[in-house]
């Protein structure tokens, strides 16, 4: 969604990088250009100016201007300002109260509020990302829209979450009184409350929604808004800030291709916190919103703690530990980099992976012109096409084997090829971990070394050099404690994925 903006950012940056010293006309110029991406992406005007007029209040600060590197340290402070826009802390539900917890969603028509009631409902009941399990109840209070209540129903199915039983003809306010009863005596922790959609200019409709506030007493109002809404998202937060007490805002197509505007908009607008994005049609397709991380990844630099979390979550247990004993003899096959494969397209796809990645802007685009994700799917028909003797064996395909592995998954024997010889690279890299003391004497050695020492040993010193620049320097934060402290990250980091642990005690 940010795509464009991120561009326009990285252009203006590039040229003050590029530079020795900056006057104070440079910094002016590169942040008129600041100004005009952000509103061409969007951003609210008054927003806009204050954000603008801040970074160039610091950025022509005399330590700037004579620090070494102050390209760098423009975009820090550009990075800073853009964190402090979004909101400084990534915010949870509180739903620390005594049940039930009750949660009312509200927007306009259309915004997407049904389907993230059951999301929030499904990430409550499912104890996603390390919380205690709910017991979550969702009632629809949507009497205007033809088979709305039924469409809460079918996705609390879906969800495996309880909805409230329909009585045909009965008014919002009735409905929310029954919902808040059969909460009580049937012992749930949360009540989720789908309101009807309104436009911001039908009292009659916000009147209703002030009734239910009033009778529900919620803890968590929550505006949903869909992120392709632009500039008139700001009047619609402060339309309905101004009717009941908003507690957060829910983005929602935050994966569609919109200019991103009103999300950079929204906190700074309705002084509340946006708590999540919706990223996706699928039930799970919910992110908790973390502001440093966006910024990060407007600014191309990368967003690998969702990265790491994003892998926790699909990497499958028994595969992990299988691909751990293969890992500690140095074996790996064409099964073992069929599963690899499999992992990075549950991710989300090369392209969602480079664009987390820091500085891999460049790369993700070039990616995408080489045909993106399909590559992913041209490799997996290649393994699907060999026999399991050659899976096994990849030393077995002869040029005949070849041209008949090329003909059966449609591709070229130019492509099987490529295919082989990056097998044949991760699997010499895999014989050389194990020659290093297996992943125990690598992670020890990312430790010491950073990630040059890593890429010295597996692909000479040019490899080294450039993972070296990667990781600036000093290896992967987090990665290098992980082996001076004996499998342990240091706190804040998000935790290895399960099975993972496994890696560090093979020899």
């Amino acid at each position: 969604m940010f795509d464009s903006l991120s561009d326009r950012l990285g252009g203006v940056f590039d040229r003050l990088r590029g530079r020795g010293a900056l006057t104070e006309a440079d910094v002016r110029t590169a942040m008129r250009e600041v100004r005009v991406a952000l509103l061409e992406a969007d951003v609210a005007l008054p927003v806009a100016r204050d954000f603008v007029d801040k970074v160039t209040e610091q950025a022509i600060g005399q330590n700037v201007l004579r620090s070494i590197t102050p390209g760098q340290q423009v975009v820090k402070i550009v990075h800073d300002a853009l964190i402090a826009m979004l909101g400084a802390d990534a915010s949870e539900l509180l739903l620390d109260v005594t049940p039930p917890a009750v949660v009312m969603m509200v927007g306009l028509q259309g915004s997407g509020k049904t389907t993230t009631t059951a999301k929030i409902a499904k990430r409550l009941s499912g104890g996603a990302m390390g919380r205690e399990r709910k017991k979550v109840l969702m009632a629809s209070l949507d009497v205007n829209r033809p088979a709305a209540q039924e469409q809460l129903a079918t996705l609390g199915t879906q969800v495996e979450v309880a909805t409230l039983p329909i009585i045909q003809g009965q008014q919002p306010v009735e409905i929310a009184r029954r919902a808040l009863q059969a909460a009580k005596l049937q012992g749930y922790d949360v009540l989720m409350l789908d309101t009807a959609g309104r436009l911001h200019v039908d009292q009659a409709l916000m009147d209703e929604m002030k009734a239910v506030a009033e009778i529900a007493q919620p803890q968590e109002i929550l505006l949903v808004v869909d992120s392709l809404t632009g500039q008139d998202a700001v009047n619609v937060a402060t339309s309905f800030s101004e009717q009941v007490p908003l507690t957060g805002v829910v983005l929602t197509r935050m994966d569609g291709d919109a200019r991103g505007g009103a999300a950079l908009s929204m906190r700074a607008v309705t002084g509340k916190p946006i708590k999540f994005a919706g990223v996706g049609e699928k039930m799970d397709a919910l992110e908790a919103f973390h502001p440093e991380r966006v910024a990060g990844r407007i600014l191309g630099m990368g967003d690998v703690v969702s990265l790491v979390e994003r892998a926790a979550e699909t990497i499958q247990q028994e595969d992990a530990e299988r691909m751990a004993m293969k890992m500690a003899k140095g074996q790996f096959d064409m099964n073992d980099l069929r599963g690899q494969l499999q992992q990075m397209r549950r991710m989300g796809g090369l392209g969602a992976l480079a664009g987390m990645m820091p500085g891999m802007k460049k790369a993700q685009n070039a990616l995408n012109d080489a045909g993106g994700d399909k590559i992913l799917l041209r490799m997996d028909a290649i393994i699907t096409s060999m026999t399991p003797k050659e899976r096994t064996k990849p030393e077995l395909v002869n040029a005949k084997r070849k041209i008949r592995i090329a003909k059966g998954s449609g591709t070229t024997v130019q492509d099987v090829n490529k295919l082989l010889k990056m097998h044949q690279e991760m699997s010499t890299a895999m014989k050389k971990i194990k020659k290093m003391g297996g992943i125990k004497g690598m992670m020890s050695m990312l430790g010491k070394g950073g990630l040059g020492g890593l890429g010295n040993a597996l692909g000479g010193p040019q490899m080294g050099d450039m993972l070296n620049k990667a990781g600036g320097g000093g290896g992967l934060p987090g990665i290098g404690g992980m082996g001076a402290g004996g499998g342990k990250l240091p706190e804040g980091m998000p935790k290895l994925p399960p099975g993972f642990e496994n890696l560090l005690k093979k020899k």
